[in-house]
């Protein structure tokens, strides 16, 4: 026989010799020519990829093998890469046994030396997401036969994908980092999968994988004989003594491999091994508790069976339920330990019973001692007075519960007696604990340079540590008497169904009342076997609740007065538990919730003082011994739960301040990471906050108070007339009242977002009384918002958002006219980039291209206020802003996908059909055209420094010149108040964009349009002046025309131009200025428009100018010849009356 199992052994022996030393020759060849250009022509038809890829997507395996790498070979593939990495995984799936997988991994070897750069990561990135773990709340939201179908489902799902990922890693292609193997990948992998699964769902993944790779990564190798293992073994190194023993033991079996062949690093193997033994000892746990749970069910059904003769349906069927799932988990558990080599848990049978293991550190305390009567002050034990009145005021069991049902027919001396040896046994042990600490500072003080020596005697000191304290004299409670017999005798089975009750109403008890009401009940259910039932339902608290322990924390102070034994056993218990969560304080993840419920239960029960001050103190203790790792979080937490407590009690304030000594002293000296340095520094002033001074309070006037009561609490949609009412009874030539108003008002982020439409309306309302007062809010506003702009901190986001909220509302109540929130728009997208135009290419400081809360301003102006811009010329000018909006968004990275859903819903509220660009240089194109569009159309002047959406006066042209003109339409100027705002000049931060195409003139359909509305306008004059007579018609025509001397003024700047026409400066170059002649109301304007030199109109009115100046000089020419030639013919007339006779002068009298 012995024979016979070592020719197994070497048999997988010889077979896992050749696994690796395939493995290390693909790693070779996956290290070496990986990049490498292949010298032959390649193919690269869309028809032999694509069968490629549907090929990949069937299968792998060996039966694809040879034609997928030959295809590999021969193919260009590089289009194609993406969609061969999904086909690889869908591949991948199809992969059952080992030959199929070895198949897949030289498939993927051969793609990943061909493209390592592009097809590696993408693939390692789709593995990671296949084996990743399911969602709990996913899992949380189905029911159970569903989640059972899901994650069998998930397990066939990832059993091929696991195997090969981890012969993935030993190849070489899966790796941590560039010098180190993949496993460090594979174990966060498993352990990830088995963590999140509290239903032991995964654990099939873990057979599957350890079966084929213990020995690669874990180091494991077969015993050299079935030999039982002693249960009294430790868990985590049961594996190492088993390797060990069968290597002295079995020389046909010698070593496989040295260190430097390991395709797995030593240290990663010894950390995966010790994972799945931890694993192994929590599926045991699980094991022997199902166990139990059917063996308990069973004695159940049996004694059903018993009283009526039958078994019911439901209880027949929840039973073969639970003994299907045991049968699986046992199962499981057999082959988990035949993979690990581990010995089964004891499984204890009908006869056996469970003891319960008791520390004997069991002393009850009384609750309320000599302090009990301490007032509740800023610097005490407790924070509050609401704190103090939980912890302290309980009530007293005997004022509700007759004295019988308690036990108190004995002595009253007795049991004062007893109080006093514990409370003298308590002391003495606190004591001790003092002279131990006071020496260990001692040493501390004396070696305190040595660093470097401290954690071997730390260790040391916490095994002599727990030495002492097993050798403390236990002091045992007396036990509790029994209920007399003339106690009311209940219905069979009634206390055990009211105590079932009491227990499925407890996780609710979450106030005083309710759990003072269950302590009550309790008292009267008292019972030995009540008392076990209670605590062994205290030590099941689920992980997740842990608020509910300070109220079960008050539930057994209550109770451990007149029943000393709830309270020892939940601190044995405890303490137990935090003995072994000493034990296992490398599992960290696994553990954390555990650790806090523990801790958290202890810092309770110590408050009420349940736990004896020495218990606590020696967990202190324990944990400073050994300062690292978890003992730094119990430490925070312990500090957090009691330490005030402790600090602040008489009898522990003098150790306790000691052992605070202790902890910063290593705190200093040991070097800690930053997240474990913030939770002491927390947990420590806490519990010992620093002495500072009272927080100043901002003092106010009643006025100031009232006006900010006013807008910040009473102003809703249903009070804001009488808040408007309040506001203008106020004395508006008091500067203070009138500053204070100014500051509410313009602070639009202090009050809730969704009434700045109010403080709007509050604005345009005061606005007819206090037109100045409004002006300085909208000027404010402005203010506010160009300086988010130059400034872009991040802490003042919130406060933009609503100042830009704010600006939109203050349009729609008419305080701020269009061309305003374009300039503001234009701004928000245009500031601070390099000639007003944002390109990826030139960031700028105050709006980086990862920056998009600008974008978020643009979204919120037009959800407020974009919806008034769809008619008209308005709609024209949103439209164009849209354009270069979308320039703007793309010269950004890719957006987040709040920025994206929230420009979506902007867009589509305000265009719904607007299309999107594709990428930058589409869009510059279209911003380009647009720009080329507006100049040709609409005239603007390039560089005149604003656009010309500002009003215009009509009566001082330097203030229009200054300015600019308004273009607004005729509704617009209708609808709006002509209020001082409108005259307001142009943000300066306008800037318009410069377009490097030339001027081309209107096309041909453009002079046939204007040609057709002008005869229609014609006609319709023709028609209308008709019903004129001529005197009314010469006074409109009186009235339509300018002043004489305006006339002249252009007429003599018309021959200006045209005479000086070749010395123009470069400003006016290109350009022809004609004068438009306006109406508003009754007040005749005039304005300058200025039309391309080279347009139509141009040209037809320079030809005609020219036709006229030459006309005009050849009358000049003609009216000057004909007086010459009378001059002429008057000097011979004279000339000749002289030669005849003497001249006669008359003199007129």
């Amino acid at each position: 026989m012995d024979t016979a199992t070592n020719g197994v052994t070497q048999t997988k022996a010889e077979e896992e010799q050749a696994r690796r030393a395939k493995r290390a020759t693909l790693k070779e060849l996956n290290t070496t020519e990986a990049g490498k250009e292949s010298s032959k022509a390649l193919d690269s038809s869309l028809k032999r990829h694509t069968a490629l890829i549907k090929r990949m997507r069937q299968s792998l395996g060996s039966e694809n093998h040879d034609q997928i790498l030959k295809d590999i070979d021969s193919l260009s593939l590089e289009k194609y890469v993406d969609e061969i990495v999904g086909s690889v995984v869908e591949g991948i799936s199809r992969c059952k046994t080992e030959k199929d997988v070895w198949s897949a991994v030289e498939i993927i070897s051969a793609l990943h030396r061909r493209f390592p750069q592009t097809f590696t990561p993408a693939l390692v990135s789709s593995l990671s997401a296949a084996l990743a773990a399911p969602s709990r709340a996913s899992l949380a939201a189905l029911s159970p036969e569903q989640r059972e179908k899901e994650d069998s489902a998930r397990v066939s799902r990832q059993r091929p994908v696991l195997r090969v990922s981890a012969e993935l890693a030993l190849v070489g292609i899966i790796k941590d980092t560039p010098d180190r193997s993949g496993g460090e990948w594979i174990m966060k992998s498993v352990r990830d999968l088995l963590s999140n699964d509290p239903s032991l769902s995964s654990l099939p993944l873990l057979l599957v994988f350890l079966k084929a790779f213990s020995r690669p990564y874990l180091g494991l190798v077969p015993p050299a004989s079935s030999k039982q293992i002693s249960v009294s073994s430790e868990p985590g190194t049961l594996s190492d003594a088993t390797s060990e023993e069968a290597s002295r033991a079995n020389e046909d079996f010698p070593a496989l491999l040295k260190e430097d062949d390991e395709l797995v690093e030593k240290e990663i193997r010894d950390r995966f091994k010790k994972m799945c033994e931890g694993y192994f000892d929590s599926v045991s746990k699980k094991l022997v508790i199902e166990h139990n749970r059917l063996q308990e069910q069973d004695r159940r059904n049996h004694e059903a069976y018993i009283r009526s003769g039958e078994i019911f349906e439901d209880r027949q069927q929840a039973y073969e339920k639970m003994t299907k799932s045991y049968e699986k988990l046992l199962a499981s558990c057999q082959s988990l330990s035949e993979l690990l080599y581990l010995p089964m848990p004891t499984l204890k049978t009908v006869t056996q019973k469970t003891e319960s293991i008791q520390i004997g550190l069991n002393t009850g305390s009384s609750l309320l001692g000599a302090d009990s009567d301490e007032a509740a002050t800023a610097g005490g034990k407790w924070e509050d007075e609401e704190e103090r009145r939980f912890f302290e005021e309980i009530p007293d069991l005997k004022d509700y519960v007759p004295r019988s049902v308690l036990g108190l027919e004995g002595d009253a001396d007795s049991q004062t007696s007893d109080g006093e040896e514990k409370e003298r046994i308590e002391k003495e042990m606190v004591e001790e604990e003092f002279r131990k600490l006071e020496e260990e500072l001692a040493e501390m003080k004396i070696y305190e340079a040595g660093k470097a020596s401290g954690g071997e005697g730390g260790k040391k000191q916490q095994d002599d540590a727990d030495e002492d304290a097993d050798d403390v004299p236990t002091p045992t409670p007396g036990t509790p008497k029994e209920s007399p017999s003339n106690t009311p005798q209940l219905a069979p089975q009634g206390p055990s169904q009211l105590l079932t009750a009491l227990l499925a109403r407890l996780p609710d008890a979450t106030n005083r009342s309710m759990i003072d009401q269950a302590a009550v009940d309790f008292a009267f259910l008292n019972s030995k076997a009540a008392r076990k039932r209670l605590v062994k339902f205290m030590a099941q608290v689920p992980k997740s609740r842990t608020d509910l322990l300070p109220h079960y924390s008050r539930l057994v102070a209550i109770l451990n007065r007149y029943m000393p034994d709830v309270g020892s056993d939940i601190v044995a218990m405890l303490d137990e538990e935090f003995r072994y969560l000493q034990r296992k304080k490398n599992v960290v993840k696994e553990l954390a919730e555990v650790r806090l419920r523990n801790v958290t239960f202890l810092s309770n029960l110590t408050k009420f003082r349940v736990v004896p001050a020495h218990v606590i103190l020696h967990m202190f203790k324990v944990c400073l011994d050994d300062f690292s790792g978890t003992n730094v979080e119990n430490l925070a937490l312990l500090l957090e739960g009691c330490g005030r407590f402790l600090l602040r009690s008489d009898d522990t304030r003098v150790p306790f301040a000691k052992m605070i000594e202790l902890m910063r002293r290593k705190q200093s000296m040991v070097h800690l990471d930053q997240r474990q340095l913030l939770l002491l520094e927390n947990a420590y002033y806490q519990c010992n906050p620093p002495e500072r001074t009272a927080r100043q309070i901002k003092e106010r006037t009643p006025m100031e108070l009232f006006i900010r009561h006013l807008i910040y609490d009473v102003l809703t949609k249903k009070t804001i007339d009488k808040v408007l009412r309040l506001l203008r009874k106020l004395d508006w030539s008091d500067t203070l009242v009138l500053r204070t108003l100014h500051k509410v008002f313009t602070k639009p982020w202090k009050i809730k977002y969704g009434h700045i439409s109010l403080l709007a309306m509050l604005t345009y309302d005061l606005q007819r009384y206090h037109p100045a007062f409004s002006i300085g809010v909208v000027d404010q506003v402005l203010e506010d918002i160009r300086r988010g702009l130059e400034t872009n901190m991040y802490s003042m986001n919130q406060r933009r958002i609503a100042s830009v909220k704010f600006l939109g509302e203050l349009y729609i109540y008419r305080l701020v006219s269009s061309s305003i929130i374009f300039d503001t728009l234009w701004t928000l997208v245009t500031f601070g980039h390099p000639e007003g135009r944002p390109t990826p290419s030139q960031p700028s400081p105050i709006d980086m291209a990862d920056d998009f809360f600008r974008i978020r301003l643009v979204c919120v102006l037009l959800d407020t206020c974009g919806m008034c811009f769809d008619r008209g010329s308005q709609q024209k000018k949103l439209d164009n802003f849209l354009t270069f909006f979308q320039l703007y968004i793309l010269s950004k990275g890719p957006l987040p996908m709040d920025v994206d859903f929230m420009l979506s819903d902007s867009l589509e509220a305000v265009r719904p059909k607007l299309s999107m660009f594709k990428g930058y240089d589409e869009a510059a194109v279209a911003v380009d055209e647009m720009f080329s569009v507006i100049y040709q159309n609409a005239g603007v002047v390039i560089g005149d420094g604003g656009d010309d959406s500002g009003e215009e006066s009509g009566d001082d042209d330097d203030e229009e010149k200054e300015r600019g003109g308004r273009d607004e339409d005729d509704e617009d100027e209708q609808g709006q108040l002509e209020s001082p705002i409108d005259e307001r000049a142009p943000s300066p931060e306008a800037v318009l964009l410069r377009s490097n195409q030339e001027f081309v003139g209107p096309t041909e359909e453009d002079d046939a349009e204007f040609a057709k509305e002008l005869a229609k306008l014609v006609t319709d004059t023709s028609a209308e002046s008709r019903k004129i007579d001529k005197k009314t018609a010469l006074a409109l025509w009186d009235t339509a025309l300018p002043p004489p001397v305006v006339r002249k003024k252009r007429n003599e700047e018309y021959d200006e131009d045209v005479e000086g026409a070749a010395g123009e400066t470069s400003e006016d170059a290109g350009v022809m200025k004609f004068t438009l002649f306006t109406k508003r109301g009754n007040k005749p304007q005039t304005r300058q428009i200025a039309i391309p030199a080279e347009s139509t109109l141009a040209v037809q009115t320079r030809t005609a100018q020219m036709q006229d100046k030459v006309e005009q000089q050849h009358l000049k020419k003609l009216v000057l010849d004909y007086e010459q030639r009378e001059e002429a013919e008057e000097l011979k007339a004279l000339a000749a009356r002289s030669r005849h006779g003497p001249i006669k002068i008359r003199l007129a009298g």
